[in-house]
């Protein structure tokens, strides 16, 4: 039998899933005893400097015994991502105009009040925004 037969043979059904620079396949395959699998492959395409381009791929081969397992958890583990964060993409590379915490520049000069009701000015090093207190006060 050539490859490209046994290429055929062996492929049952498959879904492509493109996600940008990514791409994952999900593929059911054949033992040679005739039962079947699922393989997971995750393509990544990256761009070389003199612009010529190659892929790096990963596989996960996963058995009928452990499908009911394998899916519970990746329910509960997507439920909990989209409870904990919504759906909506929270990422630089998927919104243009996201600015993370640290890329919003900090106050030069703040008001600080004392506890005796006087306002003075302070830079922004934490030294100076300090205020002691003395735990007998509270």
């Amino acid at each position: 039998m050539h490859n490209n037969e046994m290429m055929e043979k062996e492929e049952i059904y498959s879904k492509v899933l493109r996600a940008g620079r990514r791409t994952y396949f999900f593929d059911v395959r054949a033992t040679k005893a005739g039962d079947y699998y699922l393989t997971i492959t995750e393509s990544k395409k990256f761009t070389n400097e003199d612009g010529s381009f190659h892929y790096k791929k990963h596989k996960i081969y996963l058995y009928k015994e452990d499908f009911n397992e394998f899916n519970d958890i990746l329910r509960e583990m997507t439920d909990y991502v989209i409870a904990e964060k919504g759906d909506e993409v929270i990422s630089d590379r998927h919104q243009k105009d996201f600015k993370k915490e640290y890329d919003t520049p900090a106050p030069t000069k703040a008001t600080v009040t004392s506890e005796t009701g006087e306002s003075t000015e302070s830079g922004t090093s934490a030294e100076s925004r300090f205020t002691d207190v003395d735990f007998d006060d509270i």
